[in-house]
């Protein structure tokens, strides 16, 4: 079995704009990525050579084609993918086929020795979301145009093949789609059997099947389709390579109790109105939905059978647990005689805007085995998880554990007893921990919230357990627990009284992590250090980088500023510069204080002076334990990245929360009784580029938690 990978190169249309996923000025790190797919074991690569794309010269084709040639690497290319063709037609015109042809005989004709294509990516998703739900241009919501554009579609991919056969005899069809199953209640059990025989659909028509008889003829034949389902039945094209895609959202629920369901989820097919959501967040018993896509694809065509996108928009350990769980799915279905060739990593460097379907906000990004958001890349952990498949090598300890979709916190809605089988959950061996020092302060019961809602094994414990001022503590704690990686939680948070007790701060937050991390540094064991923005002096007009020389005004930030010195001269620590936590879970900080005194309608004081840069402490908990499972090091800036006074950040939680916002008062210095200076302007901001979601985001999410 095969190790295969791709970029998200979706080029599609809503309206009169054309979404592209390959951005331009991501070439250079695109080149990068391809560079580095040797290294870890992948043979094939999915690539486009789209017909809507009229910017990308010939040229940049031919490099990437010399660079695949040169590691031995076999691209896939396809010519549509989830798009409409250029502004001069649609998937609803009757000559999208002859266009789609011409475009592939060109292609063909310049690069005569791919033997791999996919002229259309999922045609039938395509035209459900095009032309069924009208998400996509043409934005239609009509029966009859859903099954003409797929028809289309199907008619244009013939002929793109026969033209691409005619330059190469031994050109392979490798024709994707979408598969899951739907499952329901026994009132809609109609509909979601309709779901079932539809889902087949790309490839019954591709491989003649769709004749008298068949489930959808008659169907078909009534709008009017009777000789076009004759020209493609005699003259099927049926797949070299049947191409599964499956995602946790392709596997449905259709529920006729719609008081149960968000409106948002309620549809109608003119006959019942019915809720429609994700199978695994109401099936009592979770299913192997992948697998059991892989398995039912090779038992109808018996046609090599290859996963050809392989992606969870989650978190890094929950990525790489989907990766797992494809890999383990296939190599058993291997093992009972069963053809899974391939299984593909996509989304190499992540995708934009698919929480909406790419019709809302195209920055919304979900990550992958590179990260590119600071314009260079950056390999993540899945990478590791990738080579460690390919070699037989052991996992990643952070991929441990069953995946969500098989925790019972996967559940959203009223379980439902499951109307079809499934595999049965894989037994995953218990792995080293995170070790997390400090769980009686807010920043490690947050950590330790992360751990527990993402199913990772963690240690946390206490100064009575670890004491940072005893290295023999710290030597027989890590002896024992054996942890891949320590977050150290622990510190002296506060800022005024430090200035009175010197010798106390610096003992916990320099020797005391110093200690600490040279106790990792000799088990050879990350250790993750938080910094504070109070390391500067606030002379900046703009945001602190990390390249940004430490002149801390107090003595709070020199006992940050002389531990990140001293610890990024090491080679294990990954130091995470940050500021201004706020949580709705922990009531010593700003955010909650501003809330309980405004609901009992006091009077709040707040700096309008001092420039900060709010954290939601839930955000951060969850990305510094992306970054350690990255295996990330040195220093990062970790804020919700936007600058502004408190004074300023008082009245958003306020008027996020819905309170008197006129009852926050700007004040000085002396007003608030603050003891050690601060800087006026301490805002940090990362050259690893946005590291966390817009402060915007951070507040809502404290509100809807605050007003519980």
């Amino acid at each position: 079995m095969e190790m295969w990978a791709g970029f998200e190169c979706t080029l599609n249309r809503v309206g009169e704009r054309y979404e592209d996923q390959l951005l331009p000025n991501e070439r250079d790190m695109r080149l990068e990525c391809m560079r580095l797919l040797p290294a870890l074991g992948i043979t094939a690569f999915r690539y486009r050579i789209a017909w809507e794309d009229e910017t990308t010269p010939w040229s940049q084709y031919q490099e990437d084609m010399a660079l695949f040639a040169q590691n031995n690497i076999t691209p896939i290319v396809g010519l549509v993918h989830h798009g409409s063709g250029p502004p001069h037609t649609s998937l609803l015109d009757d000559n999208f086929a002859e266009g789609l042809a011409e475009h592939a005989r060109r292609v063909a004709q310049e690069f005569p020795d791919i033997e791999y294509w996919t002229p259309v990516n999922e045609p039938l998703t395509t035209a459900r979301f095009s032309a069924l739900y009208g998400h996509w241009y043409p934005h239609e919501r009509d029966e009859v145009a859903f099954w003409r554009a797929l028809l289309n579609q199907i008619e244009g991919t013939i002929a793109a093949m026969r033209e691409i056969r005619a330059v190469n005899p031994d050109a392979k069809l490798v024709q994707t789609e979408d598969l899951g199953t739907t499952y329901s209640t026994a009132a809609s059990v109609d509909q979601a059997a309709y779901n079932n025989q539809r889902r087949w659909m790309t490839w019954d028509l591709l491989t003649g099947r769709v004749v008298t008889g068949h489930p959808f003829y008659n169907r078909l034949c009534r709008m009017g389709f009777e000789d076009c389902l004759k020209r493609i039945s005699d003259a099927p094209c049926p797949p070299d390579i049947v191409g599964v895609n499956h995602y946790l959202t392709s596997d449905r629920f259709l529920d006729h109790r719609i008081a149960r369901y968000p409106e948002g989820s309620v549809g109608s097919n003119g006959r019942q109105s019915f809720a429609d959501v994700e199978a695994v967040r109401v099936l009592s018993g979770p299913s192997d939905g992948m697998e059991l896509a892989l398995s039912d694809a090779w038992d109808r065509y018996h046609i090599p059978v290859a996963l050809t996108e392989c992606h969870n928009s989650c978190t890094r350990e929950e990525q790489m647990r989907w990766v797992r769980d494809a890999w383990k799915g296939a190599e058993k279905l291997n093992a009972a005689g069963k053809k899974i060739i391939a299984v593909t990593i996509w989304t190499l460097m992540g995708a934009r805007g698919w929480s909406s379907l790419l019709t809302g906000d195209a920055h919304a990004f979900e990550g992958g085995v590179f990260d590119p958001l600071s314009g260079s890349i950056r390999t993540t952990a899945i990478a590791d998880t990738i080579t460690a498949l390919t070699t037989d090598a052991a996992l990643h300890p952070a991929s441990s554990g069953a995946g969500w979709w098989h925790r019972e916190e996967r559940l959203r809605y009223v379980p439902a007893a499951t109307a079809r089988r499934v595999f049965r959950s894989p037994d995953h061996k218990a792995s080293a921990p995170i070790l997390i020092a400090g769980i009686t302060g807010s920043l490690g019961k947050a950590f330790a919230d992360a751990a527990r809602h993402r199913g990772m094994r963690f240690i946390a414990t206490s100064r009575a357990q670890m004491s940072l001022d005893d290295p023999e503590s710290i030597d027989a704690t890590l002896r024992k627990y054996r942890p891949w990686a320590v977050i150290n939680a622990t510190g002296w948070v506060r800022v005024d009284d430090a200035e009175k007790a010197a010798e106390q701060c610096l003992a916990s937050n320099t020797t005391g992590a110093l200690a600490l991390a040279q106790c990792c540094e000799n088990f050879g064991i990350a250790n993750i250090h938080f910094s504070s923005d109070l390391v500067f002096d606030g002379t900046h007009s703009a945001p602190y980088d990390e390249g940004a020389a430490l002149r801390p005004l107090n003595v709070y930030g020199e006992s940050k500023a002389m531990a990140d010195e001293a610890l990024l001269a090491m080679s294990t620590p990954l130091v995470i510069r940050t500021a201004a936590f706020f949580s709705p879970f922990d009531p010593y900080n700003f955010a909650h204080h501003l809330v309980e005194t405004v609901k009992r309608k006091g009077l709040f004081l707040a700096s309008a002076e001092h420039q900060i840069s709010p954290t939601y402490v839930p955000h951060l908990a969850n990305h510094v334990l992306d970054l350690t499972i990255d295996r990330a090091k040195g220093l990062w800036h970790v804020t919700n990245g936007e600058t502004l006074s408190w004074f300023d950040f008082a009245r958003e939680i306020s008027t996020a929360c819905g309170l008197d916002a006129l009852r926050i008062t700007a004040a000085s210095v002396e007003e608030l009784g603050w003891v050690a200076p601060r800087p006026k302007q301490s805002g940090p901001r990362s050259n690893h580029g946005q590291t966390l979601a817009p402060l915007a985001h951070g507040i809502e999410k404290f509100a809807a938690s605050a007003r519980l």
